[in-house]
């Protein structure tokens, strides 16, 4: 079949959301309260130089939509608001949230705007939304815009995400818009300029918990029921919107997906850096790619956020705590809608029971072990983590060089297991070692294949990670007008778990240069 080249060409727009929900009308970008409505018609605010900077052929391919033969074409136009295509009807979506832990009450998309949503060849539908494409009603007094530096952390590891098997909302485009953006890195008083881009990213809803809490939280009852019996009737259509019933068992497959996600992000050494409710996903994607991070010493008090740094509230070890904490939230926002509330109670035993037999199993396929020994392996987990503790070693090459090591006879570190040390040499590894030793007995138990054990270690844990250190060095690349890093680590992110030769050259420790600078350690909310 001949590619599409035409933007006329295009599978017109949809509006199942506006359409469904009642909205603010206006198109007023003046930041206000919006009650009883769900969102409210904006326009993205044009740019003077849009350029496709990045772009993604498998998301384009999501929405059947043709790759860019001119970076400034349509395409370009198109993802920074700059020009409409047929059936759009921009908004940005009202919700509220608990940040850090406090209900912070009305949010909303505050650079966030969406265009509609894409029918694909496939017939599944795809919401398209720009982040950065200027103000709107919710952006209390911020400007609706978003920088180089923070696009390219977002388009980049929402990408790699996906590739690493963890459910996400999809980057489709990162543009420049020629215009620059003020910013203040670390909130220090030193704001600087800073070129300014938009993300087009993709999902099938952008709902969020949050979505539901605004509206319990304002009595809107009635509202709150339609927002539920759509994301249902559209979203889970095994489940029956309307009955006590049909919402506990909805509300139990948000906590089953939820900690499902819980269990990815721990298995791959992923921080959010920033789980308020309104960036819990509905449908149980990772969204938002704020402040987050990646595990390089194996650190399970590690946060990214300097934002959180006191109070380490979205530390690694604690996010499946906090995305229970959560759940308690949304289940609180979706009581109204019951006579017996206290049926979505259980949804928390289903999370803890899902996560609790998901984390084991991950666990085990880490280790390379196909049988759980109780007691025993219980023991050998929890000492690993202790192991680990004691050293600065690499999670991510600890695990890769542990499907080698599992299988060698020498009772020293080998070579490949020596390069996860930060620092080689201490008591620290002495117990890694003894540990290893362990491993490989409990290893030899099963009796299993060599390649069998190690192809499936090797298919859990990830040879390349998109850490922050990599993708700063494309920021200060970019800056100096060299793309090449940045393109290459798109490249690398597509096949995390195998050894290439761009994997291969991005897959190493953290180099010590990188262990305090801005945008390599700690991140804020700013962008």
């Amino acid at each position: 079949m001949e590619k599409r080249h035409n933007e006329a060409d295009v599978s017109p727009f949809e509006q199942r959301f506006v359409t469904a929900l009642p909205g603010e009308l206006s198109g007023e970008k003046m930041a206000r309260q919006t009650p009883k409505v769900f969102y409210s018609l904006v326009k993205p605010t044009p740019v003077p130089k849009p350029e496709i900077l990045l772009w993604s052929d498998e998301a384009a391919a999501l929405l059947s939509w043709p790759n860019p033969v001119d970076k400034k074409g349509w395409q370009a136009e198109v993802l920074v608001g700059n020009r409409e295509l047929s059936g759009m009807k921009s908004y940005a979506m009202r919700y509220g949230g608990h940040q850090f832990g406090h209900w912070a009450g009305q949010l909303g998309d505050g650079r966030a705007i969406t265009l509609g949503e894409v029918r694909n060849a496939q017939g599944e539908l795809w919401e398209l939304q720009l982040k950065g494409a200027g103000p709107t009603p919710y952006s209390r007094r911020a400007d609706g815009r978003a920088v180089l530096r923070s696009s390219l952390r977002e388009f980049l590891c929402s990408e790699a995400m996906f590739h690493l098997g963890v459910p996400t909302t999809r980057a489709l485009s990162l543009s420049l818009t020629g215009e620059p953006v003020l910013r203040d890195m670390f909130y220090d008083g030193h704001p600087e300029w800073e070129p300014g881009a938009i993300t087009s990213r993709l999902a099938p809803s952008f709902v969020r918990f949050g979505s539901f809490e605004i509206l319990a939280a304002s009595g809107e009852i009635d509202n709150l029921k339609t927002l539920a019996d759509y994301v249902i009737r559209e979203h889970y259509p095994d489940f029956a919107a309307g009955t006590d019933e049909g919402y506990r068992d909805w509300f139990h497959e948000i906590c089953r997906r939820t900690a499902r996600l819980m269990v990815d992000w721990l298995r791959v050494g992923f921080v959010h850096g920033v789980m308020n409710t309104d960036n819990m996903s509905i449908l149980g994607l990772t969204i938002d790619y704020g402040p987050y991070g990646w595990l390089d010493v194996y650190d399970p008090g590690f946060t990214p956020n300097t934002t959180d740094a006191s109070q380490k509230r979205y530390r690694f070890s604690q996010q499946p705590s906090v995305a229970l904490w959560n759940l308690a939230r949304l289940g609180e926002a979706l009581a109204p809608l019951m006579e017996n509330p206290e049926l979505l109670e259980a949804g928390f035993e289903v999370f803890r029971q899902t996560f609790g037999e998901g984390y084991r199993t991950m666990t085990l396929q880490k280790l390379g072990l196909a049988t759980w020994k109780g007691e025993e392996d219980e023991v050998l987990i929890r000492d690993l983590d202790q192991a680990l503790r004691s050293t600065e070693i690499d999670m991510t090459l600890f695990y890769r060089a542990l499907a080698e090591e599992a299988f060698l006879e020498s009772k020293e570190i080998s070579p490949k297991m020596r390069e996860a040390f930060y620092s080689p040499g201490t008591e620290g590894e002495t117990q890694v070692m003894a540990w290893i030793l362990r491993h490989r007995a409990r290893i030899a138990s099963e009796g299993r294949p060599v390649a069998e054990v190690k192809e499936g270690m090797n298919r859990v844990n990830p040879y390349f990670i998109l850490r922050n250190y990599l993708v700063q060095e494309a920021i200060d690349a970019l800056g100096k007008g060299d793309s090449t890093v940045m393109n290459e680590l798109m490249e690398a992110l597509k096949t995390p778990y195998e050894s290439r030769p761009l994997t291969d050259k991005f897959s190493g420790r953290r180099p010590e240069w990188a262990r305090q600078k801005a945008g390599c350690s700690d991140l804020s909310c700013s962008s």
